[in-house]
């Protein structure tokens, strides 16, 4: 008997052990796969077994990014609730109530109402302030630009009840607007710089910046001009066809534009179809180190190709193309699939280790510090040599640098100065003096006009008094010193909250280092690059064969603009 109570014990022990290892709780265990499952079995094996409740669907959204992350910096996922703000900017139109807007001390304050659309039928006027939407109350530190905008876009067709407060009104106004489609534009300034120079400006590459530049230009030559400087200063960029396409205006049959290839995507090459209409009109393009991506992918072109002349600070260096891949819920990721690769072979993205790279995104700041922003000498190309057309030598690996290099304006930068700007008071002041002097301010309809009267203003010593009243204190020596610094900034302030961004960019230009380099550079008739010194006569002789291929540009120019009636 002994015996056998020994080998019962032995045998329950044997059937609990093995008992307790394939059930906890009452509940068989799983054993999740391996590889790209795992994540997938991880979240089932938290909706079924874990201890308290969990939302899987908020951990989901959370680990995504995390993931993407990991991979590349431009490698990112946008949630069901942010895919049409973040695409709006490029699809040319959204639909909205129709005003631009600031946030000061919690409250919505509309800074411009755009001509024709929804809130100026409406009756609301540009320095209004919001107050409540649909009853709701709309103030409060918790107010972001992205939750007004979620607010006050919508369908077209649908309606929002605003309240507005207005200037020394004793009363709350009631006003319901009916959301409609608001158009908006990537080309945000063309004019002519001088009798010959036409300007545009492209703020980003969207699905309608193709059409809007060549209206612009057909513009322009009404007014005769015949050479052109194309500004993509803090242009990050947008759709590569959109780049490609504007690239086809100026460069002649067959010229490679850029070309793409990653390591499931073939190469895939662009090219010029030869009937772009300005083939052979000297051409500047301006860029900094805020234009990245399809900006780059224009200017690399023009580079490489030797079709014009590059002017600026080195531009941002992403060399990455994504793709958007939707999912079933509304939301999507843009992958990175490709690189894309400038008509000399180099690939212009700059450096990283991983999507979470510190140096990458301090790499503005590093710039700052090295004097890069100041020196032409203080660049760092970390990437191989490659060569133009013309065999002039150009870098990968970490943007475009220009053939022109302009350095930031510092002279006459003060410490007073810098913490006016970064503080943004000139910004607070430049709203609140607009407001308060909105009716005067509204009797000029032009930058000239409007700018004479505000130089009669004291308008520096206006700002002080204000910048003291609100924590900087007063530096005379460096108000004097600043003055000049400090007027075109606020009044350049004062006309972009008056007129629109066309107007405040022809006042920036007027004394802006770039567009006289760029003046300067057509003026000598050195728009079109030549071999550097130690080429052959050749290659010399080449450059000034595509030179004199100007001399058509006054038939051409009849040609293209003949059929008018």
């Amino acid at each position: 008997m002994p015996l056998w109570l020994a080998l019962a014990a032995i045998v329950g022990i044997l059937v609990g052990s093995f008992y307790g290892i394939q059930f906890y709780g009452g509940h068989k265990s799983i054993t999740i796969e391996a590889g790209k499952n795992k994540l997938s079995g991880l979240f089932t094996a938290l909706d079924q077994y874990y201890v308290d409740s969990v939302d899987v669907t908020d951990l989901v959204e959370n680990t995504i990014p995390i993931i993407l992350g990991e991979l590349d910096p431009h490698s990112i996922y946008i949630s069901a609730d942010d895919v049409e703000l973040a695409e709006d900017d490029l699809r040319g139109s959204f639909s909205g109530v129709g005003i631009e807007f600031i946030i000061r001390n919690d409250t919505l304050r509309v800074q411009n109402v755009i001509k024709g659309g929804p809130a100026q039928q409406a009756g609301i006027l540009a320095g209004d302030r919001i107050v409540t939407v649909d009853d709701s109350v709309f103030t409060g530190e918790d107010l972001t630009n992205e939750v007004a905008m979620h607010k006050l876009k919508g369908p077209q067709g649908t309606q929002v009840k605003l309240g507005i407060v207005r200037g020394l009104e004793p009363r709350q106004l009631e006003f319901t607007v009916t959301r409609n489609t608001i158009v908006t534009h990537s080309v945000t300034a063309a004019y002519m710089l001088d009798e010959n120079t036409g300007y545009v400006k492209i703020k980003n590459f969207g699905e309608t910046t193709y059409e809007e530049l060549v209206i612009a230009l057909a513009q322009m030559s009404m007014e005769g001009f015949n050479q052109l400087v194309i500004d993509l200063r803090g242009n990050t960029g947008g759709y590569l066809q959109s780049a490609t396409s504007i690239a086809q205006q100026f460069l002649p049959r067959n010229s490679l534009i850029v070309y793409t290839e990653g390591l499931h995507y073939n190469r895939d090459e662009y090219r010029s179809n030869g009937r772009g209409s300005y083939q052979f009109m000297p051409l500047v393009v301006l860029i900094d180190e805020g234009s990245a991506s399809a900006s780059e992918i224009l200017a690399g072109a023009i580079q490489d190709n030797d079709r014009g002349t590059i002017i600026g600070r080195r531009s941002f260096g992403k060399g990455l193309v994504q793709q958007p891949i939707p999912f079933k819920d509304g939301s999507l990721m843009r992958l990175t699939i490709a690189r894309y690769y400038t008509p000399s072979g180099r690939c212009i993205q700059k450096p990283y280790t991983s999507g979470m790279d510190r140096n990458y995104e301090e790499d503005m700041l590093l710039r700052y510090e090295h004097g890069e922003f100041f020196s032409q000498d203080s660049i760092k190309h970390t990437g191989p040599k490659y060569f133009t057309r013309l065999h002039r030598t150009v870098y990968g690996g970490g943007g475009i640098t220009p053939d022109i290099f302009v350095p930031e304006d510092t002279t006459d930068v003060t410490s007073y100065y810098k913490e006016a700007v970064m503080s943004g008071l000139i910004l607070q002041f430049g709203y609140e003096y607009t407001d308060q002097n909105r009716e005067k301010l509204s009797e000029f309809e032009d930058q000239e006009s409007l700018v004479k009267y505000l130089k009669r203003q004291n308008i520096v010593e206006k700002f002080v008094r204000y910048a003291e009243d609100h924590g900087l204190k007063r530096r005379n020596l460096m108000v004097q010193r600043s003055h000049r610094l400090l007027e075109n900034f606020i009044l350049s302030r004062l006309v972009y909250n008056m007129l629109d961004e066309q107007s405040w960019l022809q006042y920036l230009n007027a004394s802006d280092p770039a567009i006289r380099e760029a003046l300067r550079v057509f003026k000598e008739g050195k728009a079109f690059p030549v071999p550097e010194e130690d080429e052959d006569e050749g290659e010399a002789a080449e450059a000034q064969k595509v030179a004199q291929a100007y001399d058509y540009r006054s038939t051409h120019r009849n040609i293209v603009f003949v059929a008018k009636a």
